[in-house]
């Protein structure tokens, strides 16, 4: 389902060039658990952001579902987030005064989702998440992993390809971060690809497949035959 392909990304400023991302090639089957792990400044957020099509690289290709990324221009790149990615990330990202249903239905609304069935599938997604009982509170009147999980909620709104999980249980406590890497595993289990970016390794344990990034290189790839099972 991905394809990555002598993948580099460059950044120029004031004449000094600085290699972020040098040659990386790696292939994601659909329904797969990866982890891409690394210490700071290793390249591992540069590369979430090609996954993410926040960005384009330099050089190389990068296919997702079928699709080359890296010649799109920037509308059909922001159609790419909204319909094929879905994101988690680390500081929640929602609007804090808005309900928790509100928050879920806000991608649905922009991929001019039918009206009529919005809050319908947003009551869904926040029910399989935990928070039936949720619905109707500000985000800001959440904990922190009840946040994570309205967050996880909106990325599979529209049923992306992916879920991208940009270091998501980094605002959270341990027994908070067991209970949003259950769900990722759960969600797995369904069929989900799942992505996950992290400078944890006990995090990175919970994946299945651990891609390990070092100085804009891939220095390993390997299966996790001892992916971690949370007992809840």
């Amino acid at each position: 389902m991905i394809k990555v392909t002598h993948l580099s990304k460059i950044y120029k400023m004031d004449g000094v060039q600085t290699v972020a991302l040098s040659d990386i090639n790696f292939e994601i089957d659909k329904g797969e658990y990866v982890a891409i792990m690394g210490p700071s400044g290793s390249g591992k957020s540069t590369l979430m952001h090609m996954l993410g099509a926040l960005d384009t690289p330099t050089s190389g290709k990068y296919i997702l579902d079928g699709q080359e990324v890296g010649n799109l221009s920037d509308d059909e790149l922001a159609e790419i987030r909204n319909k094929k990615i879905g994101f988690v990330f680390q500081a929640f990202n929602l609007l804090p005064r808005t309900s928790a249903l509100k928050n879920v239905i806000l991608p649905l609304s922009y991929a001019s989702y039918p009206k009529e069935n919005r809050e319908k599938r947003a009551t869904e997604l926040l029910t399989m998440v935990g928070l039936g009982d949720r619905l109707h509170h500000n985000s800001n009147q959440l904990s922190g992993g009840q946040q994570q999980r309205v967050a996880i909620a909106r990325a599979l709104a529209m049923d992306p390809a992916l879920l991208l999980a940009d270091e998501p249980t980094g605002n959270l406590a341990t027994s908070q971060s067991e209970e949003i890497m259950t769900i990722f595993s759960d969600l797995n289990k369904k069929g989900h690809t799942i992505i996950m970016i992290t400078h944890e390794p006990l995090i990175a344990k919970f994946a299945k497949r651990i891609i390990t990034v070092r100085d804009g290189k891939i220095i390993k790839d390997e299966k996790n035959g001892k992916h971690l099972k949370i007992k809840v």
